[in-house]
């Protein structure tokens, strides 16, 4: 009889190491001796105390009730891809009924580990190479169903299986290896090109918030710069006009064109003598010297501005205003005499 190597060591059930009838037998825990008389099967002896009739009664079978390690050989195995494998595993077994483990099959533990490496050839033949490595538990659990549903007629049930080593070919397990850094590398560019994407978004965003906050800055700026704008034009209109009143309630008084005269006369010298000043190429009118010709032409203009109004005055103050014409002649004359 073939016998299978086991982690744990069990009692063994054949007749070379069964105890012998001397009447009074001591049956140790978790064992089941199976006692035939006169060759049949009589009776299962449980732990404790048991009385037997000798020469009649015959231990036959030794049944361990604990749970029994099997090592499963290694074996080879093609998957779907057509690709070979070499596996081994571990099988966990209880007896569950010492009557059927004994007349049910002459070796059960033989029996169930052919059992699982027929199992699990079956299984590894309904998956590729890359399922059998994400599905190991589904691939167990295949093999403990299946060992179970063979196995009930013998009196042992599977307890659990698993694969201890899978060796692959060198050749796969080489292509296996640059396929997971062809894998690792696709994901490392994805990651990068996703970090360069939210990179670029976020440089975008803050561009454009920039351009937000600075058009707004901006729009801020001109409103404030118009409206200083404004309220300058408006203070220097407002001065402006009551300068035109006071001058004009100025010209209005007695002797005001003589003071107009004087006015427009030191402006004219103080212009004719800033003209080197500025510029080095002057263009100078051909009168330049002949002040009371010039200051005479600028009365003229105010007078022609002025005619509406002295019209209306003629009549009230005519000397008055014979007379500031010869002063003022008389002040120009004696302006041009002293710049002389």
């Amino acid at each position: 009889l073939k016998r299978v190597a086991r982690l744990a060591p069990a009692p063994c059930r054949w007749n070379s190491g069964l105890p012998m009838n001397i009447g009074v037998l001591f049956v140790p825990q978790q064992e089941a001796w199976v006692v035939e008389r006169m060759g049949k099967f009589h009776r299962i002896l449980e732990p404790g105390l048991n009385f037997l009739i000798p020469l009649l009664d015959r231990i036959r079978y030794v049944q361990s009730l604990k749970e029994i390690v099997i090592n499963v050989p290694e074996q080879s195995a093609v998957t779907l891809d057509n690709v070979t494998l070499q596996i081994d595993g571990v099988l966990y077994l209880r007896v569950m009924d010492p009557y059927k483990a004994s007349y049910g099959v002459e070796d059960p533990e033989y029996a169930v580990t052919q059992l699982a490496q027929t199992t699990m050839r079956s299984e590894l033949g309904k998956l590729s190479l890359d399922r059998v490595f994400r599905e190991r538990e589904s691939l167990n659990a295949s093999i403990v169903d299946a060992i179970n549903q063979a196995s009930d007629c013998w009196g042992i049930r599977c307890l659990r299986y698993e694969i201890k080593d899978i060796h692959v070919p060198p050749r796969v397990k080489e292509s296996m290896q640059m396929q997971v850094e062809a894998e690792r590398r696709k994901r490392a560019t994805v990651l990068e090109s996703e970090g360069t994407r939210e990179s670029a978004i976020n440089v975008a965003e803050g561009q454009k918030q920039a351009q937000i906050l600075a058009s707004e800055a901006e729009k801020a700026e001109q409103i404030n710069k118009a409206a200083g704008e404004a309220n300058a034009m408006l203070v220097k209109a407002r001065a402006k006009a009551e300068a035109i009143q006071l001058l004009a309630a100025a010209l209005a008084q007695q002797h005001g064109n003589a003071a107009a005269s004087l006015s427009v006369a030191e402006q004219y010298v103080n212009a004719f003598s800033k003209i080197a000043k500025d510029s080095n190429t002057v263009l100078l009118p051909a009168n330049t010297g002949d002040v009371t010709n010039m200051v005479a032409q600028a009365l003229g203009i105010y007078t022609t501005l002025t005619k509406p109004q002295a019209v209306k005055t003629q009549d009230d103050m005519p000397p008055a205003h014979e007379d500031s014409h010869s002063s003022a002649t008389e002040v120009l004359k004696a302006e041009q005499g002293s710049s002389s």
